[in-house]
């Protein structure tokens, strides 16, 4: 439990779940894949900022684009450190996936306390912890740099946020390299 262990993924064969512009579900396969599993570490956001960006590169994001996925990253990691484990230490997974036409997901997943009122936890400024200083930004700062931002949470089981963006036309446009 002392150390990283991530699991990369560079293919994945099992389909996901998506939803249609109508509505109705199908199953897509994305073109590639990581899951990392770290502690609630503070030392570990920067580990899960860099992650990212190793993975993205091959995309050939933008400078902004890169920037702009890492800090949403930055702030849903820190969210789950300092929020969903409190004095406790847990683990938080983070899947990154690649899709057609450059998009990507993002999903930051802990089991710590959950959000009992996510519409709350959502607008800015509001903290559970005025005390440590705390802005109450983190979501909005998601909201700015993502494209969407979707959370789930049941309190005492854990929260998801799922971060999604499509990155501009360039470079490798078709998807990761083979």
């Amino acid at each position: 439990e002392r150390f990283l262990k991530p699991v990369f993924y560079p293919i994945n064969p099992f389909p996901h779940k998506s939803r249609r512009k109508d509505g109705s579900d199908t199953m897509k396969t994305p073109l590639n894949e990581m899951t990392l599993t770290f502690l609630s570490r503070s030392a570990n956001e920067a580990f899960a900022r860099a992650a990212t960006a190793s993975f993205l590169v091959q995309l050939d994001p933008t400078v902004e684009e890169l920037s702009d996925v890492r800090t949403a990253v930055s702030e849903a990691v820190t969210n789950c450190i300092v929020h969903a484990y409190k004095d406790a230490i847990g683990k938080i997974t983070l899947t990154l996936r690649i899709w057609e036409g450059r998009r990507i997901t993002v999903k930051i997943r802990d089991t710590g306390c959950g959000i009992p009122d996510v519409k709350q936890a959502m607008e800015p400024l509001f903290t559970t912890a005025p005390s440590e200083e705390r802005s109450g930004l983190g979501f909005a700062v998601m909201q700015v740099f993502m494209d969407r931002v979707t959370v789930r949470s049941t309190p005492g089981k854990g929260t998801v946020v799922t971060l999604e963006k499509t990155l501009s036309a360039r470079g490798n446009s078709h998807g990761p390299a083979e």
